[in-house]
């Protein structure tokens, strides 16, 4: 008994001191023993290690937030964060809007087109591509609106300049802009090139003679002309045949023919070689369909003569032919001079269409810095297919707010002698150039036109 009591005793006296130790240690795992100073030292480096890591978090937060710039790792260039959502909402509310900051007249100024015609345009190209929608990354951030990417196009066409100069108003970087800017062109001559970019049809033709009859030039198609374009960063070998010998530089030629209303009916741009307004004609798509008897045919009749091929009016260097009506260059006689006065008048049409274009499109006025010869061309047939859009629109408007018994400023006389057929097939190209550039059918023609004005315009005029 005694033994037992001892046992216990101990057994009691040594519970009684493991109590007294656990009192100033942690033993969570059963194994391991540290006391409360070694608990609050690790509780506290832990602490200390979560507030830098959340520190790191939210400069990082407001750094997205406040769009300040960035530099990834394993990247060079600087990312810029915008916010595409307030350049949306600052577009809507300055121009898009149900009652818009700016109103339609400054709209016109910056957009160079009407509000109704960009939207029209803003919605045929989302239809076209999914490029020009409203679309989300991979983190559930939304992009650029197409009103965003339409502006920054429209801005770079309409004002030629630099990509990154609508950045801070639009939110867009200067890749991204360039690569609007190619994508717009693109989708403009897929979706509106067919019908404003075409060639004229029966009906255009017919009114197109109409133009020409009140001009005084019975059987005219309209003015052609070749505007110059300088390509400022030109591939040094391609110098050579890119260098116009009047201009000193590398050029670009847009050859064009136009009518009194300043509608682009034809427009040739893909030249490469030693260009001059003679070379452009021997490659242009026009002339060759004169050539190979594919152009509608015109018969019209001054005096007593027939003519079956309709012309343009030209200037001095376009070759002899009866296509092409040029001036008299030393006039001697008082018709000579009328017929000159007359021909340079109406030769002008190209000229203020060209103006119109540059005007409107200042982007093919000066010099060509950041483009790659392809995107050139897309670019130049998006400008001609919207000025044709916007020459359209305007004279709907002028139609719309004008009186239906509102005398006109043009005068359109309806030829009754001229007619168009159908178009003669033709095996021998040659020969048709032979016929075509007859000396003596040129001259012909001209001394008709010569008489024909003279007696329409002169002292004893019926006008």
């Amino acid at each position: 008994m005694s033994g037992e009591a001892g046992m216990s005793h101990q057994s009691n006296t040594s519970s009684c001191s493991d109590d007294s130790e656990d009192g100033n240690t942690i033993n969570p795992a059963g194994k391991y023993k540290y006391t409360m100073e070694e608990f609050i030292a690790e509780h506290s480096v832990m602490h200390n290690l979560l507030r830098r890591i959340n520190v790191k978090i939210q400069a990082k937060i407001k750094a997205r937030q406040g769009g300040t710039s960035r530099r990834r790792k394993g990247f060079n260039r600087r990312v810029i964060e915008r916010d595409h959502g307030e350049g949306h909402q600052r577009l809507v509310t300055d121009f898009f809007s149900d009652d818009p900051v700016y109103d339609e007249k400054i709209f016109r100024t910056r957009y160079r087109m009407s509000r109704p015609l960009f939207l029209r345009i803003v919605h045929a190209l989302g239809e076209w591509s999914p490029y020009f929608t409203k679309r989300a990354d991979i983190c559930c951030r939304q992009g650029l609106s197409p009103l965003q990417k339409c502006t920054a196009a429209i801005r770079m066409l309409a004002r030629g300049s630099p990509a990154d100069a609508v950045d801070e108003y639009v939110q867009i970087g200067t890749s991204t802009a360039m690569e609007c800017l190619e994508r717009f062109a693109e989708g403009v001559i897929d979706k509106f090139g067919g019908e404003y970019l075409r060639g004229p049809t029966s009906v255009d033709m017919q009114h197109l003679l109409q133009i020409g009859e009140g001009y005084g030039f019975p059987g005219m198609l309209g003015s052609i002309g070749c505007m110059h374009w300088e390509w400022e960063s030109c591939p040094p070998k391609w110098m050579r045949r890119l260098n116009h010998s009047d201009h000193g530089f590398a050029t670009f030629i847009l050859e064009a023919v136009a009518s009194q209303d300043l509608w682009i009916w034809h427009a040739c741009f893909n030249v490469v070689g030693s260009i001059n307004d003679i070379s452009v004609l021997n490659q242009s798509p026009l002339f060759m369909e004169v050539l190979k008897g594919q152009a509608l045919p015109v018969q019209f009749s001054i005096d007593k003569s027939q003519y079956d091929l309709g012309y343009y009016l030209a200037d001095e260097i376009y070759p002899e032919s009866t296509v092409f009506v040029k001036t008299m260059p030393f006039p001697r006689t008082e018709k000579e001079r009328l017929f000159a006065k007359h021909q340079e008048e109406a030769r002008k049409d190209v000229q203020r269409a060209f103006g119109v274009l540059q005007s409107r499109f200042p982007i093919v006025r000066g010099p060509i810095r950041f483009f790659q010869r392809a995107t050139l061309g897309k670019i130049l047939q998006a400008c001609v297919i919207l000025h044709n859009m916007a020459v359209e629109d305007e004279k709907d408007m002028a139609s719309a707010y004008s009186e239906p018994n509102e005398a006109s400023g043009i005068t359109v006389v309806l030829p009754s002698n001229i007619k168009t057929g159908p178009a003669n097939c033709l095996t021998n190209v040659l020969q048709r150039t032979a016929t075509i550039c007859s000396q003596a059918t040129h001259g012909q023609l001209r001394r008709d036109l010569i008489e024909h004005i003279w007696q329409q315009f002169g002292p004893f005029g019926d006008k």
